[in-house]
């Protein structure tokens, strides 16, 4: 897959260029605790190489050596620690490398690769040590230009080249995105059945989490929201430790992390099983319009109207419920929806799960969905508690129901359709444990 990619990275660069993309060293998380580390995506999709503080260089017009890695050696002492390190000689070997060093060897060799370059791709800010050595090379060589002519003038940044690669997955990464789907699906089901009244939003937290891990993920996409009551009205509640009272509605946002592909599906059900009214008003205006905005979903379409059309959806909806006064017409101008619809509806899913694709042609035109793109659609409505001039029952109700979709040739497919999210079978599911 990695080879494929890079084939790809190297036909759109300019000629008598060269890219360097790095890996970052590991931060701490206290005195002696490293974070779980992550690679940098951008590196990972090009190389699949996981380890820190490593870079790739990409030179197309080396003689010998056009994919180079340079990789933590081999460290008896430091491997007891922190486990094994692939190495000089297995970065080629298994990760079809032409040529490897040894990370410390980086300012040693890289002058063989750069000195007939005279444009150079890099993303500045990944590593402040790399970052320093790159400027310092940089502003060399438009020193010498002047004298000898030759030498790089240019420093590019790689971000857009790749941001519109990654927009497209192949079927790898389709496989490993339904994968982590499949994962999400299985945490969302387990946190439902296990739910009740009188639980901590943390105890449910936790079903989510084990079933990730349990079922092969590599952890969580992201960390993992469980909003009782009034908490589901804030998007990015993230202390998970209220006790869950009974009548109460239940926000779980929550995605697995699979081989470094994300997934990322909401559900919002009852406690105790039953929705009173008041929910399902609210939730069966924001179930309805889902389906309408997935409805959207096809190739040639502007990957902005799911967003329009859930503007126009959720505004009538909040007419009819009373949470807004006057014409809709109005409200959208104005964006009066926002006080309780405040965000777009839905974000291009992948290595990131807000992954870093440019969806705009231009500040006013938006590009048209392809096959292969993977989004997420949810809507939502909240109703934050002490809210003014609307109705009293849906105060403190929060409401998000979230789907992964992957654009087909034809129409759409719902990754996640496995997580039950009509009244009925939301109820019918928790009966039965």
């Amino acid at each position: 897959m990695h080879k494929e990619i890079r084939e790809n990275f190297i036909e759109q660069m300019a000629s008598g260029s060269v890219a360097i993309f790095t890996n970052a060293p590991t931060a701490m998380r206290n005195h002696d605790t490293e974070h779980i580390y992550n690679p940098d995506p951008n590196f990972f999709y090009l190389t699949g190489f996981e380890e820190q503080e490593s870079i790739c260089v990409i030179a197309p017009d080396h003689p010998k050596h056009k994919y180079v890695l340079f990789v933590l050696p081999k460290d008896k002492k430091a491997e007891i620690w922190d486990g094994k390190r692939v190495g000089v000689k297995d970065a080629c070997k298994k990760y079809g490398a032409d040529k490897a060093y040894p990370i410390d060897k980086f300012k040693k060799h890289i002058g063989k690769f750069l000195k007939d370059a005279e444009k150079l791709y890099y993303t500045l800010g990944s590593n402040s040590h790399i970052d320093a050595e790159i400027l310092a090379r940089f502003k060399q060589a438009v020193r010498s230009r002047v004298r000898t002519g030759q030498g790089i003038h240019t420093l590019v940044d790689p971000s857009p080249i790749l941001s519109e690669m990654r927009l497209i997955k192949n079927e790898e990464e389709l496989h490993r995105i339904r994968k982590a789907c499949d994962i999400t699906v299985d945490g969302h089901i387990a946190a439902m059945t296990a739910a009740r009244p009188g639980m901590y939003e943390y105890e449910l937290e936790a079903y989510v989490d084990a079933t990730f891990r349990s079922s092969g993920a590599n952890g969580t996409a992201f960390p993992t929201i469980v909003a009782s009551g009034g908490n589901a009205t804030t998007l990015h509640y993230r202390m998970n430790d209220c006790q869950i009272k009974d009548n109460t509605l239940v926000l779980i946002d929550a995605g697995a992390e699979y081989q470094r592909y994300c997934g990322d599906v909401t559900r919002t059900f009852p406690v105790n099983g039953t929705f009173t009214e008041a929910q399902k008003e609210i939730y069966q205006l924001v179930l309805d319009a889902h389906y309408e905005i997935i409805n959207t979903i096809r190739p040639g379409v502007s990957i902005d109207e799911p967003h329009q059309k859930s503007i126009e959806l959720l505004t009538e909806g909040m007419l009819s419920l009373g949470l807004l006064k006057g014409k809709a017409k109005k409200i959208i101008e104005k964006e009066k929806y926002k006080q309780f619809y405040m965000y777009r509806v839905g974000h291009m899913l992948g290595l990131d799960v807000h992954d870093v694709n440019c969806v705009r042609k231009s500040e006013e035109e938006y590009k048209t969905f392809e096959p292969g793109m993977v989004m997420t659609i949810e809507p939502g409505l909240y109703v934050a508690e002490g809210t003014k001039k609307v109705p009293k029952k849906y105060l403190g109700i929060g409401v998000r129901i979230e789907d992964d979709i992957l654009v087909t040739e034809s129409g759409y497919e719902v990754l996640t359709d496995a997580v039950p999210k009509e009244i009925d079978a939301i109820e019918e599911l928790m009966k039965q444990v």
